[in-house]
């Protein structure tokens, strides 16, 4: 039982890793993310074994719906998907208005 409580963890830590690898591949949107994460951009592989970083990058892109709609696009991933693997991860959880 224990194996289908981390499938769906897996799974959005592999989506997470996927916008991950898109963003530095969009290099107006990897500097934004740099900047407002305050990440050097050297130190992306060590901080990606973080907690809450993977989490951090899908939240990324809900915060701004044309970052998001550019990822699913190029990844063909729906934009549910993404939320849903956010709110799986630490340090993605939405915050709700």
């Amino acid at each position: 039982m224990s194996a289908v409580k981390t499938a769906p963890n897996e799974h959005a830590e592999s989506l997470a890793i996927e916008a991950l690898i898109w963003l530095t591949q969009e290099p107006d949107l990897m500097s934004r993310f740099l900047t407002l994460t305050g990440i050097d951009a050297s130190a992306i592989r060590s901080a990606a074994r973080e907690p809450g970083f993977l989490g951090g990058v899908l939240q990324f892109l809900l915060a701004h719906e044309p970052t998001l709609m550019r990822f699913c696009e190029a990844t063909e991933n729906e934009p549910n998907s993404v939320v849903t693997a956010a709110r799986q991860l630490p340090g993605g959880q939405m915050n709700e208005f």
